[in-house]
């Protein structure tokens, strides 16, 4: 992408916002940033834009934002927000940070999306990559921003790429080398229009400018990818907890298998994985399969799969007190999430649901909340709306904060106990984003 000279604004002034200004700016483009929140909450990024004397603005989006000759905008910027609807009226391009980084990447990109498991599967991909040998940077919602790095990488180096579909809706040209879609639940459907279908093209849009030279790496569990997926020229490789496959990873009773072209070249046993739960192991096949889309060597990939311990805020142990464990799934911020949580646990359940809601249907955990859950604490804006739905089902209690409840917990969980947090909903109504949410949980547990 040529941008020497160009008038660039974008949008959103946080780590990918401030990565992008960064890289506009070294690759001679004139970058100005432009954010609807006030100085206190963005002093970290007008610091470092401040170093790059870098313009930018806070508090909302001036006509400044509209004299340039290209506008990108940051992940988290919604493709219908009116800052970006207006530079459409206005006839300017319009593309995503993915977009602009991608295009100046010389490294060979692994783009992962999917409703849930996207930041566990980067983060193994980028673990295991670098356990074999290969450079890897993990880039996206995970590690650096894509663009903070996209220079750097070397066209013998990778990328392992947390994607969202808010990114992929601005994607012109992006090209990832491998691309995975681990699964699609509805998710985000108040910014489309709450259709369901609108959230699926967007995710197939990772692999809609690949080639034959490419692969895009497929859950076969999931219904709504196998009877949705459309015309690609990529190479697709499976894999699957249900079904043997002749081409891809599947579940053999206690080890995971891949065969390529039904002859098996990978196998490694399920007891050695680090990472607890089916959606792990679903998670860890397409990563190996991209390893061996790339023919590493397997006993690398085996101590790449033993060494993973997981990310921070998706189940994380927190800490066991008198034999009650307190889990951190912060990052369960949709029903779906909250599904696999619960079923990685056998013991009884103290589960702490609410925040801002995005629609939520809370149906499809119900039975499995009635199975395994002793008592629901509910949280945030939508902390009635949890209590109407659960409250004839199980013992639902109101809190007003993570303290309040983990004080709470602690005089009424027993020896044998789980305290879970997983909100399945976003945190925007009390913390700043769900890593603030879940170092505060974590927090008033380290405090008992």
């Amino acid at each position: 992408m040529e941008i020497k000279g160009k008038k660039i604004s974008i949008i959103g002034a946080v780590r990918s916002g401030v990565g992008a200004a960064k890289l506009v700016r070294k690759s001679g483009g004139i970058p100005f940033v432009s954010d609807l929140s006030d100085e206190f909450k963005l002093k970290d990024s007008i610091s470092k834009l401040e170093e790059e004397a870098i313009a930018f603005e806070t508090r909302g989006h001036s006509d400044k934002v509209y004299d340039c000759e290209l506008m990108v905008a940051s992940p988290g910027v919604p493709s219908n927000a009116e800052v970006l609807r207006e530079a459409g009226k206005r006839n300017i391009k319009i593309i995503s940070e993915l977009e602009l980084a991608g295009s100046f990447c010389k490294g060979q990109v692994v783009a992962i999306t999917g409703t849930n498991g996207k930041t566990t599967t980067t983060a193994l991909c980028g673990h295991l990559f670098n356990m074999c040998g290969h450079k890897t940077y993990t880039a996206g919602n995970i590690g650096f921003a894509f663009s903070e790095i996209a220079l750097d990488v070397k066209e013998n180096e990778f990328v392992s790429l947390e994607v969202s579909s808010f990114q992929l809706d601005l994607i012109d040209e992006f090209k990832p080398k491998a691309a995975m879609i681990l699964n699609i639940t509805p998710d985000h459907l108040n910014r489309y229009e709450n259709k369901f279908e609108n959230y699926i093209v967007s995710k197939f849009r990772i692999y809609k400018n690949q080639d034959e030279n490419d692969f895009l790496i497929l859950n076969k569990d999931d219904q709504t990818i196998t009877e949705n997926i459309t015309s690609r020229k990529s190479k697709i490789f499976y894999f699957s907890l249900k079904e043997t496959l002749n081409n891809g990873c599947y579940k053999s009773e206690d080890q995971i298998i891949f065969n390529r072209e039904s002859e098996l070249e990978f196998a490694f046993p399920l007891n050695e994985l680090q990472i607890k739960g089916n959606h792990n192991v679903a998670n860890a096949m397409a990563v190996i399969i991209t390893a061996k889309i790339f023919d590493f060597d397997n006993e690398k990939i085996k101590e790449g799969l033993r060494t993973f311990k997981g990310v921070e805020h998706r189940l994380e142990l927190v800490r066991e007190i008198g034999g009650v464990k307190y889990i951190n799934d912060s990052k369960a911020t949709n029903v779906d999430s909250v599904w696999y949580a619960l079923q990685s646990f056998d013991e009884p359940i103290f589960l702490i649901l609410g925040g801002q809601d995005k629609g939520n249907d809370y149906q499809r955990i119900k039975n499995l909340v009635e199975d395994k859950v002793k008592k629901i604490f509910a949280i945030g804006s939508s902390a009635e709306k949890v209590f109407n739905f659960f409250h004839s089902t199980v013992k639902v209690e109101l809190k007003v904060s993570l303290e309040d409840v983990v004080n709470s917990v602690s005089k009424e969980a027993i020896s044998g106990d789980v305290v879970l947090l997983s909100p399945a909903c976003a945190s925007f109504d009390m913390f700043d984003n769900y890593e603030h949410r879940g170092k505060v949980f974590k927090g008033a547990v380290n405090n008992l």
